[in-house]
């Protein structure tokens, strides 16, 4: 079954904050790293383009019977996204060394919150 072709890949905004939290956190720590891992983001995500169903459901969602969003595995970090028809949104990008359930409780009372 030939993949879907993908028109637009959106980065959410909470994946933006996400990794400049990241390129912060390693900038003072590791500044040649920042760039590295930027440019791996960047790499992964446009691979998505041709590839949008190379990531794996997320399991702990799936466990729950949510199965529309994936995640690509970059060192520690999982990137979270959706395809949504021809389109690829990027939710989210998540230490996987951190508690998935309690970082996604955390950014929908977030999302939620705002939307009040």
């Amino acid at each position: 079954m030939e993949d879907e072709k993908i028109e637009e890949i959106i980065i959410s905004e909470f994946a933006e904050d996400d990794l400049d939290e990241i390129a912060a956190y390693y900038f003072s720590r590791r500044s040649d790293y920042v760039g590295r891992i930027i440019s791996e983001f960047e790499e992964n995500v446009e691979s998505l383009q041709k590839h949008p169903k190379s990531g794996r459901i997320v399991p702990e969602l799936e466990r729950q019977g949510i199965t529309k969003y994936r995640e690509l595995i970059q060192e520690y970090y999982r990137i979270i996204y959706e395809i949504s028809g021809n389109k690829i949104i990027v939710h989210t990008i998540i230490d996987g060394r951190r508690n998935f359930e309690e970082i996604i409780i955390s950014k929908l009372s977030r999302y939620y919150g705002n939307k009040t």
